[in-house]
């Protein structure tokens, strides 16, 4: 496998870190007059049969029925279970709270990672996990988001859910048999989660009260801005540095996320940044430096005795 360029590494996580950052709200507004599943499930088939027909007519290789089964994995990990999850949990969560429960998601990956490979986590990254998720805790004020009033339990728990499978599936597609390709790769697991979701959407019966007319523009506007940047640009780098960068490394955009989400909020939506959200953000950070430094040392030291090896 080819080194990337740290150009694109930057560019990747980039989109990853900004973009993600924002579709928070915009699956809120979406799922205001869209049913969750099926609107999950129309962004990944829209974004999915784009790339994979766009691929092969430029002359990609026909996937395997392996690759399939393994894109159908991922697929039902990341984006019916994953995105699904918080597609629905939105309905009851609001989307600031969404982003903190969201932000354990490097806890899992160092936690799964460490199961199935017994990679253990060094004090570092301990630390920078600690740090993250309390900078988080910082950034949103739970009782302030929601009024005071209690978190919606189900919706909670489903979250919970999603981020584990989540990172689940993420580790898993490092070693899966998936094509060479990773952008085939993500077409693939988009169009295998699509239809996964537009099946969970007709089961639990969200097809028979939806009226087109009641959909509001906004959630229109927002499942197209999820198509486009939320799915074809962002999920496909996400997919592309998950097999060029540690896991560790890539799950940092789970920290950087919500301070992405409140600098847009006072960038579009007029909201006053405080000192409470400059801590935050200087803490979150700093756990995103302890993490990716640690992540680099040891990639660094891998290519190393590689090297060593081969020269022997």
């Amino acid at each position: 496998m080819n080194t990337p360029s740290r150009g694109k590494i930057i560019l990747a996580f980039a989109a990853v870190y900004v973009i993600w950052g924002s579709t928070y709200l915009a699956i809120r507004f979406a799922v205001e007059t869209l049913p969750p599943f099926l609107m999950a499930g129309i962004r990944f088939i829209i974004a999915g049969g784009f790339l994979y027909t766009f691929l092969r007519l430029r002359g990609a290789a026909r996937p395997t029925p392996i690759h399939w089964k393994s894109a159908s994995i991922v697929g039902a990990a990341l984006l019916l279970i994953g995105n699904g999850g918080v597609s629905w949990a939105e309905q009851f969560v609001p989307s600031g709270i969404t982003a903190l429960l969201i932000a354990i998601v490097p806890l899992w990956f160092v936690v799964l990672d460490w199961w199935q490979r017994g990679v253990q986590p060094t004090l570092a990254v301990i630390g920078g996990l600690i740090l993250g998720t309390v900078g988080v805790l910082v950034l949103v004020d739970p009782a302030e988001l929601v009024g005071g009033e209690a978190v919606h339990l189900g919706g909670a728990f489903v979250l919970l859910v999603a981020t584990i499978s989540w990172a689940a599936g993420s580790l898993y597609s490092r070693r899966a048999e998936l094509p060479s390709s990773p952008l085939l790769a993500t077409a693939m697991e988009m169009l295998s989660g699509g239809v996964m979701l537009l099946i969970v959407s007709a089961a639990s019966g969200e097809l028979v009260p939806m009226e087109i007319p009641s959909i509001n523009p906004r959630s229109w506007i927002a499942l197209g801005y999820l198509v486009v940047f939320g799915s074809l640009v962002a999920f496909s780098a996400y997919i592309w540095l998950l097999s060029h960068v540690q896991p560790t490394m890539v799950s940092t955009y789970a920290y950087v996320n919500p301070v992405i989400a409140v600098f847009l909020g006072w960038l579009l939506g007029g909201e006053i940044i405080g000192e409470r959200i400059l801590l935050a953000a200087a803490m979150i950070v700093g756990a995103v430096a302890l993490i990716t430094s640690f992540s680099a040392r040891r990639s660094a030291q891998r290519r190393k005795a590689d090297r060593k090896s081969n020269a022997s």
